[in-house]
């Protein structure tokens, strides 16, 4: 088995892993949030529509990932400004996304085998443009999440709050929205839709079970999200496998070790419903 430093010294290898990096460390922080939402399905939802648009771009000569998050960004803010809340309105995306994206291989130049490039990543293949908008998007989640943070917290615990004091809610839920669909969009072109759902996805639901608290949510989170691509990344290189599976594989058996062994129920987890939302309403502000 090649040596991890190896395997980054390779040009050929070193933009891919950069791109997925950013990628694996910022996904995760938002399936916390949406979680937190209860949205956690918006993951897979935009997923579909940056897929199916980024197909539609790639038949007009656009890059994936530009055409994706123009299609996730439409569907971010279509379901903020009907007042869609909750997984129903990511469940009419995924449908709208799967039978779009499924016309536009049959009946485009580009066919099926681009279509089974989104869904299964094309990670090896990034380039300049998916690393360049990984960074954007890196960049947007740091000016973003800590304001949105603090603000979704309190929308969750209280959600009287806002309206009581008719603060305009709806800028933090359509940023909210929007950071999402362009987080699905990068990570969908990048990582392929199961990869950057999973990253989404299974990295938040192992934190909410085992972090005494809201800011080791995140902190766990991340850093599953960091080490299950990192593992994954030199096994699917080191066994000459496909990322995207290898990946989904990593997660899905971290999680099955987790479930399978015992954990303390700690004070925390008591007081906030086993754990559901870890020890988060104190630290609403």
């Amino acid at each position: 088995m090649e040596s991890f430093t190896a395997v980054l010294l390779d040009p050929l290898f070193r933009v891919p892993f950069v791109t997925g990096l950013m990628l694996a460390a910022v996904l995760p922080l938002l399936g916390t949030l949406l979680m937190l939402r209860e949205e956690w399905l918006a993951a897979l939802g935009l997923a579909h529509l940056a897929a199916a648009s980024a197909l539609v771009g790639l038949a007009v000569g656009t890059p994936a990932v530009i055409g994706g998050t123009a299609g996730a960004l439409l569907g971010g803010a279509a379901k903020t400004s009907l007042g869609a809340r909750g997984n129903a309105a990511y469940g009419f995306m995924i449908l709208m996304g799967w039978a779009a994206m499924l016309l536009v291989a049959a009946n485009t130049s580009i066919g099926d085998s681009l279509g089974h490039a989104l869904i299964d990543g094309q990670l090896y293949f990034a380039g300049m443009v998916d690393l360049y908008a990984a960074l954007v998007l890196v960049i947007l989640s740091a000016a973003g999440l800590p304001w949105l943070n603090g603000k979704l917290l309190r929308a969750r615990f209280f959600p009287r709050f806002d309206r009581a004091n008719t603060l305009p809610a709806w800028q933090w839920h359509l940023g909210m929205d929007l950071l999402a669909a362009a987080s699905m969009a990068v990570g969908t072109a990048t990582l392929g839709l199961m990869g950057a759902f999973a990253l989404v996805f299974v990295p938040a639901w192992l934190a909410f079970r085992l972090a005494p608290g809201w800011r080791w949510t995140l902190i766990m989170s991340a850093t599953i999200g960091i080490g299950g691509y990192l593992m994954a990344f030199l096994l699917a290189l080191s066994l000459d496998q496909p990322f995207g599976p290898v990946l989904v594989a990593m997660l899905v058996i971290l999680s099955a070790l987790v479930t399978i062994l015992p954990r303390p129920l700690s004070s925390n987890h008591r007081a906030t419903g086993a754990g559901s939302y870890p020890n988060a309403a104190g630290r609403c502000h």
